[in-house]
């Protein structure tokens, strides 16, 4: 999809407003009064760098508290800003001279690419320059890069990925959708625990509903792993655990959050694209089977319209990487601007309403699952460095 320019000038209509997400507000972050900064990978996603450029446009003409810092090659970025004729203050630019291919091993964006803008963004967010960090780009080199540098916070074994998805009465959380293959009971435990507190910030949920996706809702049911991550989470008391939640179950309003292995959440995520994509062919099938199809086109648009936008990932924008010590978003790598700037409202919300703050929170309610999982789990930060260096021993130095 093709970027389309944002000038700033008083004589021509304003953008859209980013879309509201449910329990919206903008706020600054708490105690320091200032306005969040977040970093963002110009360099990253399959239309970059036009719509992350137009994204962030979007995003400072509609967020209030807002700082942002465009990473990447800065004569690519000042050429952009110049097409669009924009300038402003809440604006900064870091150079970056390398970028991260969307095909690359993650271990090449770890090794071989220490400039790149993925690199180069995480570390402004570990050296307190940025309060959050978004990239469009590489996943995999994205959660490298950031189980590396910034480690998972204390208490957690290994980071999810959290993606929002589209249920019948509103919005629900499900985690993990990726960044774990293979995980333990412990792991999935802790993902409830964040995940009940992503929903309760950012989906403005009271008590979030926190399910375990199996294959049957008896007890019985599941794996050995999800037999005693059931029982966890069921003695837990900082989790409203309603039982296991199949998948038909999914998009049906029976859990506000729910937790599974990474391998599973992918794989539950890219078939309901998929189905999604397919419902989308056949419609467009129908209205153009002729005169009959083309009229009730015409009578169904406007009801077609809202269910787009319940079902549309560009309204929710990017998934964060929960458990690492910082906030880090991942948007989906075919981004448009509209899909950026909510990745970049995501990133603010999260770091306004101090996020992680209350996961820390949340994980000292359990302390006794916590100190099984600091001996089980060989955590996340190992798991990367095996995935990259074969026996996770090497270090990783400085490039001088």
């Amino acid at each position: 999809m093709s970027a389309h320019p944002v000038e700033q000038t008083e004589d021509k209509v304003e953008p859209p407003a980013v879309e509201e997400q449910p329990g919206e507000r903008d706020e600054p972050i708490p105690g320091k009064g200032r306005a969040v900064r977040v970093a963002i990978d110009v360099m990253g996603g399959d239309n970059a760098p036009g719509a992350i450029i137009d994204g962030a446009i979007l995003a400072l003409k509609n967020i209030e508290q807002l700082e942002l810092i465009l990473v990447g090659d800065e004569s690519v970025i000042a050429g952009e800003l110049e097409k669009r004729s924009f300038m402003s203050a809440s604006l900064k630019v870091r150079h970056a001279e390398e970028a991260v291919e969307m095909d690359e091993a993650p271990s090449v964006a770890l090794r071989k690419k220490r400039r790149s803008s993925i690199h180069v963004g995480i570390k402004l967010l570990k050296a307190k320059e940025a309060d959050a960090f978004v990239s469009a780009g590489n996943t995999g080199a994205v959660m490298a890069v950031a189980a590396v540098t910034l480690r998972t916070m204390e208490g957690i074994d290994r980071a999810a990925i959290a993606v929002t998805l589209p249920s019948v009465n509103g919005h629900s959380v499900m985690l993990d959708a990726g960044a774990n293959v293979v995980c333990k009971a412990v792991n999935l435990y802790q993902f409830g625990v964040m995940g009940s507190v992503y929903a309760q910030d950012l989906l403005g949920i009271d008590t979030p509903r926190v399910g375990l996706l199996s294959i049957g809702e008896e007890d019985t049911k599941g794996t050995d792993m999800t037999r005693e991550a059931l029982e966890l989470l069921g003695q837990s008391p900082a989790v409203n655990f309603v039982g296991n939640v199949e998948a038909k179950l999914l998009y049906k309003d029976t859990a506000d959050v729910v937790v599974c292995d990474g391998f599973t959440g992918n794989i539950a995520l890219k078939v309901s694209e998929s189905v999604a994509g397919m419902i989308t062919h056949f419609l467009k099938e129908v209205f153009a089977s002729g005169w009959r199809g083309k009229i009730g086109y015409l009578f169904v648009r406007p009801l077609l319209s809202v269910m787009k936008k319940k079902i549309d990932h560009t309204e929710v924008g990017g998934a964060p990487l929960l458990g690492i010590d910082g906030a880090v978003f991942i948007a989906h790598g075919s981004s448009d601007s509209k899909a950026v700037a909510n990745s970049i409202k995501g990133a603010h919300k999260f770091v306004a309403r101090d996020v992680n703050g209350h996961i820390r929170e949340g994980l000292a309610k359990s302390p006794g699952a916590l100190a099984v999982g600091k001996m089980d789990s060989e955590g996340f930060l190992n798991q990367i460095k095996k995935k990259i260096w074969g026996s996770g021993e090497e270090e990783e130095t400085e490039e001088k």
